[in-house]
């Protein structure tokens, strides 16, 4: 027999916990499935931006403050930004923030959902297809499990989401694509548990180099490029990773006494910054299968809770109007791009422009050590 729900989350990342957060107190019947079972590592930067837990507390400040208590993370305080030439920058954040390996993080913010709210959690559930139909939308499991039906879908399952693949006519545009890879390190030299480290690199402008502190001592550390110019150079990441702890004169130094404690690992990353479809009849994308990487930074976890919780409003307006169409889900589109969209498209036209030649981020790391054009920097980069 089928099991029939108000909404059936697919993917329970921060976007899909955040909607389902968002929702309590809707009177709706929500199942959130997921197809690993909890706690499970995600390949990640694990930083945590400010803005994510912010739309947290806009939902409970109960809720924000639990997400403080997570046994493994780093409160970081600063970021410190090295030009190709050079340069540094140093940002003290005003806002509270932290970095956790998204093996806790995601672990936390599920166990959030299933504490305070009364979502139905199913983990270890595939999705193989969906059918949409005029009266429901049905959710059929890649095992031998009974088919989900509601009344709404929320696709919130990743960059390579299935909803998207199956209800959108998206395809691969490594101009809007980034890949990057990481491992997990100990030992390094230099380092702090405040401080997260971003390098731009002359002969990899397209990208970065990172070392995010993550607790306990062990950090993040990784590479991510713009993948039309991974596939263009005929780059392997793996590589370049181990060629930079190894070789870059600010970095060997730095690696040189560190235990790597993972493998390397890569991950895709769509960027955002380009209206696409994320919503139709009877569903909505948020979170990376709608496409929401900040194109300068990298990160997605506040697009991800954010557009969460947008879907979780739009979810609400459906009932309330019994409309299900294309047409009314169309203002979570609206919404998504006055919300979030604007600012992406705006850091992927800064990207570019700054990606284009070396002496322009070096000219703009030299002028933004003034404090006004440091502010005027930080308010554009966010």
């Amino acid at each position: 027999m089928n099991q029939h729900y108000d909404v059936v989350i697919i993917g329970a990342g921060p976007a899909g916990t955040a909607c389902a957060l968002a929702l309590q107190g809707s009177g709706l019947r929500v199942a959130l499935v997921d197809r690993k079972q909890f706690p499970r590592d995600k390949i990640c930067g694990d930083a945590i931006p400010s803005p994510a837990l912010k739309a947290i507390r806009q939902l409970s400040q109960a809720w924000y403050d639990e997400l403080f208590e997570l046994t493994t993370k780093a409160e970081t305080r600063n970021s410190r930004l090295v030009a190709p030439n050079g340069t540094e920058i140093v940002v003290q954040w005003k806002a509270r923030t932290f970095n956790s390996p998204r093996l806790h993080f995601d672990q936390h913010l599920l166990s959030m959902v299933k504490r305070h709210t009364k979502t139905e959690v199913l983990e270890n559930f595939g999705v193989k297809r969906l059918e949409i139909s005029a009266q429901q939308a049905t959710v059929f499991p890649s095992a031998q499990a009974a088919p989900l039906t509601a009344a709404l879908v929320i696709g919130c399952d990743g960059a390579n989401s299935v909803v998207a693949r199956q209800l959108t006519n998206r395809t691969l545009d490594r101009t809007r694509q980034c890949a990057a890879v990481r491992a997990y390190f100990t030992g390094l030299s230099e380092s702090d548990e405040q401080t997260s480290e971003f390098f731009f690199l002359d002969e990899y402008r397209s990208g970065y180099f990172w070392i995010f502190p993550v607790g306990q001592g062990v950090f993040n550390v990784g590479f991510g490029m713009l993948s039309a110019q991974i596939a263009a150079r005929k780059l392997d990441l793996k590589q370049v990773l181990r060629h930079l702890t190894q070789t870059h004169p600010r970095l060997a130094t730095r690696f040189a006494q560190a235990k790597q404690l993972s493998d390397i690992q890569g991950f895709g990353l769509p960027l955002g910054g380009v209206q696409r479809p994320i919503s139709g009849a009877r569903f909505l994308l948020a979170g990376d299968a709608a496409a929401l990487i900040d194109p300068l930074q990298g990160h997605g976890i506040d697009k991800a809770v954010q557009s969460g919780i947008l879907a979780a409003q739009q979810a609400v307006r459906c009932f309330q109007t019994h409309d299900f169409s294309a047409a009314q889900l169309f203002e979570y589109d609206r919404q998504v791009q006055t919300h979030i969209g604007k600012k992406l498209a705006r850091s992927y036209h800064l990207m570019h422009f700054l990606s284009a030649k070396a002496w322009l981020v070096n000219g703009a790391f030299r002028f933004g050590r003034h404090p006004l054009i440091k502010n005027l920097l930080l308010k554009a980069v966010g």
